[in-house]
């Protein structure tokens, strides 16, 4: 299992780093220049590291200003602006991009992923903790499931080699895990190569099969129990393909995907502060972007800090 930074000053000087080579200094030349888009965005992963609100991330800034001196933060900036600083950076085509960053930082010239793994978990949302929700309908004939109708559910694409997230999908769960394929598939970086992607059974559809072969020439390895339970062979290509040509080794390494998420929710939050879809997609996106830079950290530190200074 890979392992993560735990110093907020490393965090903050890798994402200074990137973000810089991401993202303009400013929105427009008419924007203020009190602070610069890649300071925001810094602060922005900090506060997903020290899994703390807006005026939370403002106050340690406030208490520390050894940590404001490493993305030369020279004034700390209102709660407001980074509530409105994440609406902007926070997009999907910014977002996408910095995770792109991260991805870059790890392959270096390497274009080519052999292995990944794609699979979804479920977020808490609200401030009732699960404790409570348990004990609550603990004598109710009414199972738990029933009471929580809609969550977020966070899907990833991760590389199995190292951890590092490649894509991520935000959408409200309960919902069969196929029908996001597409849409997660659309979010890999174009300039990257994936040879063979292993998920488990929820995303089994011969549609799914063919459009990851034929629009990115993936070779799927996913296995094919969706439908009543027969000993006969599926009717789809893909399918009867998956069925007599079954890659185990491969598909062992699915579990990696799951490794991602409990690192996600060890190391940062399983739950997020949001309630509306819009705010809780921009906080995926940032524990996304957050868990590659702790891998970065940890992983590449020494290559990171050379590259930096060269």
């Amino acid at each position: 299992m890979s392992t993560t930074t735990k110093s907020p000053r490393k965090l903050a000087a890798a994402a200074y780093h990137i973000a810089r080579d991401t993202l303009p200094e400013h929105n427009s030349r008419y924007s203020p220049k009190k602070f610069t888009q890649p300071q925001l965005m810094v602060c922005l992963a900090l506060k997903t590291f020290f899994d703390t609100d807006y005026r939370g991330i403002v106050q340690i800034l406030d208490d520390c200003p050894n940590l404001c001196k490493v993305f030369e933060l020279k004034t700390v900036p209102h709660f407001t602006t980074l509530q409105k600083a994440s609406k902007r950076l926070l997009k999907s085509s910014w977002a996408r991009k910095f995770i792109e960053s991260t991805v870059r930082v790890v392959m270096a010239k390497r274009k080519t992923v052999k292995l990944t793994a794609l699979d979804s978990t479920g977020l808490q949302s609200g401030h009732i903790s699960f404790y409570f929700l348990k004990r609550r309908y603990k004598s109710k004939k009414q199972p738990l499931n029933n009471k929580m109708t809609r969550w977020p559910k966070m899907a990833i694409i991760s590389d199995t080699s190292n951890h590092m997230i490649l894509a991520v999908h935000m959408e409200r769960g309960p919902g069969r895990d196929a029908g996001h394929f597409k849409k997660i598939l659309r979010k890999l970086p174009d300039d990257l190569v994936v040879k063979s992607m292993a998920a488990d059974a929820g995303y089994d559809s011969e549609a799914n099969h063919q459009h990851a072969k034929q629009t990115k020439n993936i070779k799927t390895i996913i296995p094919p129990k969706i439908g009543k339970p027969t000993d006969k062979l599926p009717k789809g290509k893909y399918r009867k393909k998956m069925k007599l040509n079954w890659d185990r080794k491969s598909y062992g390494q699915r579990w990696q995907a799951e490794t991602v998420f409990s690192m996600i929710k060890r190391n940062l939050t399983d739950s997020l502060r949001s309630k509306d879809y819009w705010s809780q997609l921009r906080e995926v996106f940032l524990l996304a972007i957050t868990h590659n830079l702790l891998i970065i950290l940890f992983s590449f530190q020494r290559a990171f800090l050379q590259s930096k200074n060269s």
